[in-house]
């Protein structure tokens, strides 16, 4: 029997699928959390055939040594996992220290990690990149500002989503970005890009050992998550009903260069809404930044209902057998709205949900570690064509106040990029 370690399978919340299908496929499921036993999800508990609880998931001497327990109880480790971007170091530094050979090591982290170091990698897949700078002083960020023009984007170039993204359009604000640099994080890299007018498309997919595609899908995100973190907006994201073929071949290609295998990946490109010069033509794919790890938050669940399917089974058998069985149903667009808090909407969340509710598949609080990037209410809904989708948009976030003709018409420029031709996927 193969055993597995999960590292905190509680959270996202919905995680605990992936251990449900591992067990089911016969693997031994070990879990080490931070969060009380009694407190884990009845789910959950039913999922694991032991779980070990650490102070802090923060401290490696302690996860460590929970690692070692497992080892010693139940033999050789097969393999290690959080599906987590947070703890992607960490994972690989226990693969490393244990000698589980199953996934990267801490050898592997500069170029999924560092955006700056990613570049190279999307370059050999010949992939366009954004040009960059890496932040130093004022002279040298406004040489780089000469070249590429205002606005910029600054971001810690190993970070995590969109935290402590920031748009600079002004010296002004250049200045005061080095300020609160020097001030707050005077010891972390960031890098400073030339800011891209795009949406962001990605390809999210399950590779097998040999570094093979066996389930493939994407979402595209008309508004981005630094806008939606830094205006403390509403959120919109959908998985597209057909993987547009560039978006495929991009995914495939960054796959091989990056060296993937045995993994759940989430990749992001940039399509470009505009010609830019130094990048390419209106609707072009440019590298944006990968992610080892399936896609965040409800994600998996809403590719689920958009391909009528089970991701989870699908990685599970994928870590079990090599390959999978799981059918792949009919194609739908599913739609994920977040709704902020404190607006004045049109429709209540009672009229939502009796207009909608043969196609509502979601309807939660979302959870407050991920609220900033994804709002206060989520609502996931499914549709056979994009025009019931927009319609489907422009209720959920229409707004009574004065506002509400500024924000149709933003809704309505966000999502009329379209989408290009697709043509039936082949493995």
């Amino acid at each position: 029997m193969q055993n597995f370690i999960f590292i905190s399978p509680n959270f996202p919340t919905n995680y605990w699928q992936f251990c449900r299908e591992l067990k089911n496929n016969g693997l031994n499921v070990l879990g080490i959390g931070d969060q009380p036993y009694e407190e884990l999800k009845p789910e959950l508990k039913a999922s694991l055939n032991e779980y070990y609880k650490v102070n802090s998931l923060e401290n490696y001497d302690e996860v460590y040594r929970a690692v070692a327990f497992f080892t010693f109880k139940y033999g050789r480790i097969d393999w290690l996992e959080s599906n987590n971007e947070y703890w992607l170091e960490r994972d690989a530094a226990l693969r490393t220290d244990f000698h589980i050979t199953s996934g990267f090591q801490t050898s592997d982290m500069p170029r999924i990690k560092y955006k700056s170091k990613m570049k190279e990698y999307y370059q050999k897949a010949g992939i366009a990149t954004a040009r960059y700078h890496m932040v130093d002083d004022l002279a040298g960020c406004k040489a780089f500002v000469a070249q590429v023009g205002y606005p910029v984007v600054v971001k810690p170039d190993n970070g995590v989503g969109a935290s402590d993204t920031h748009r600079l359009s002004t010296d002004k604000e250049l200045e005061e970005f080095l300020a609160y640099k020097e001030k707050e994080h005077p010891d972390v890299a960031y890098i400073m890009e030339e800011f891209v007018r795009a949406e962001v498309n990605s390809y999210d997919a399950i590779i097998d050992a040999h570094g093979n595609p066996i389930f493939e899908a994407g979402n595209v995100s008309p508004v981005s998550i630094m806008d939606i973190v830094n205006n403390d907006d509403n959120s919109i994201y959908y998985i597209i009903k057909d993987l547009p073929e560039d978006t495929r071949a991009a995914g495939r290609a960054a796959v091989k260069s990056f060296g993937v295998k045995s993994r759940f990946v989430h990749f992001e490109f940039f399509r470009m809404t505009e010609d830019q010069a130094s990048m390419g033509k209106k609707g072009q794919i440019v590298a944006l930044e990968v992610n080892m790890r399936p896609c965040g938050g409800f994600t998996p669940d809403m590719i689920d209902f958009a391909r009528s399917t089970n991701v989870y089974k699908i990685w599970a058998d994928m870590i079990a057998f090599g390959g999978t069985d799981m059918p792949v149903g009919e194609h739908y667009y599913c739609a994920f709205a977040g709704r902020r808090d404190g607006k004045s909407f049109v429709y209540s969340h009672e009229q939502l949900m009796q207009k909608y509710q043969d196609n509502m598949r979601m309807v939660d609080r979302i959870p407050e570690a991920l609220s900033g990037a994804m709002g206060n209410q989520m609502y996931v809904a499914t549709f056979s064509t994009r025009d019931e989708m927009e319609k489907f948009y422009s209720d959920v976030l229409a707004v009574t106040d004065a506002t509400n003709a500024k924000v149709q018409a933003e809704l309505t420029k966000v999502l009329a990029l379209g989408e290009p031709e697709t043509v039936k996927a082949e493995k």
